[in-house]
């Protein structure tokens, strides 16, 4: 099937990396994508600028797009000046995407001209335009506030999470993308302050549950420090269907190849741990009306990615993904 119409939501690293797989079967893709981090580049920028987290933007900008080289390299390049810590680190495309804004007044305006100067072949749009940010309510009953500290170690796990804004919409752009896709994938990427993140946004699940589309969560492959420590996968599963409802999920992607021991060792000296995944945790997914879909979905590269401030995890390989996707929507449109 070509020239489908799907709907990544997520961040800037997991959806972009579905986004970038897709983009070999279709031109309609549409990235609604996070704005809530507050960390690291994106929270220098929040704070001196006032505008939605532009990290997770900025990556999927450039996995769209089919302009300049140098330009998409630029946008990415990190400034290196260790006598100005306010700048040190910095992602250029984060400080174009705050000029924008006020150059032109508008977060999403800024979106719109960053994406026609970078000539992108589908379209990225903010899951919400407020700029406000997560809030979590542990199980000892304290709160915590903004994304860095949600995602914070050593602390109880994460009970709920909710906004510190009351009434966060989405914008009716993202609502009709999704009611119009023929496919809808969520994640993967870091569970609670990404993932639920979106759906969180006013109607983002009121839109899943009410499309059409074939509904997909392509679920992480490992546990993630501070968010999910201890979780399954079966657990991943049950959170996002507290967020978008029974019955409002069709599939859920599973990898069960095995990542190299030395990546798996390497991981787990850092908190980070890979989920088995069992005929008990298959059967638990099963009850909760979501058809689970095992496959080999992982990059088989072991070497250690530099990242910067940000914890390394075993990624899905885009191509493998993708492949597995239009698989599934094939054989739901020919009644396979």
């Amino acid at each position: 099937m070509r020239d489908f119409k799907a709907v990544c939501i997520g961040g800037g690293c997991g959806a972009s990396q579905i986004m970038q797989g897709l983009r070999s079967y279709t031109s309609h893709i549409t990235g609604i994508i996070a704005v809530t981090d507050s960390g690291r580049s994106t929270g220098k920028i929040r704070i001196s600028a006032g505008v939605p987290a532009p990290g997770d933007i900025r990556n999927a900008l450039v996995t769209l797009s089919e302009g300049d080289a140098v330009l998409k390299q630029l946008f990415q390049h990190r400034f290196e000046t260790p006598k100005a810590p306010d700048l040190d680190g910095m992602a250029f495309g984060n400080l174009f995407l705050a000029a924008l804004t006020q150059m032109t007044g508008s977060f999403e305006r800024a979106v719109q001209e960053a994406s026609r100067l970078l000539q992108l072949r589908g379209r990225v749009l903010p899951v919400t335009l407020y700029n406000t940010h997560i809030c979590a309510e542990l199980t000892d009953g304290s709160i915590r506030e903004e994304e860095v500290n949600v995602r914070g170690l050593n602390k109880p796990p994460i009970k709920r999470l909710f906004f510190k804004h009351d009434n966060i919409r989405t914008p009716q752009e993202c609502i009709d993308a999704i009611l119009e896709a023929d496919l809808v994938t969520i994640g993967p990427g870091s569970l609670f302050t990404t993932v639920i993140a979106c759906l969180l946004v006013g109607g983002i699940a009121e839109a899943i549950a009410d499309s059409h589309a074939l509904r997909v969560y392509v679920c992480n492959t490992t546990t993630q420090p501070g968010q999910t420590d201890g979780y399954t996968v079966a657990g991943h599963v049950q959170q996002i269907i507290n967020y978008l409802g029974k019955g409002n999920l069709d599939i859920v992607m599973i990898n069960t190849s095995r990542p190299p021991a030395t990546a798996v060792q390497r991981l787990a000296s850092d908190g980070v741990h890979v989920m088995p995944v069992t005929d008990e945790e298959i059967a638990r997914i099963r009850g909760l009306d979501v058809i689970p879909v095992l496959g080999d979905y992982i990059e088989t590269a072991d070497e250690e990615r530099v990242l910067w401030n940000k914890q390394d995890s075993i990624r899905h390989d885009p191509q493998k993904i993708a492949q597995a996707l239009v698989d599934l929507l094939d054989r739901r449109l020919t009644g396979g």
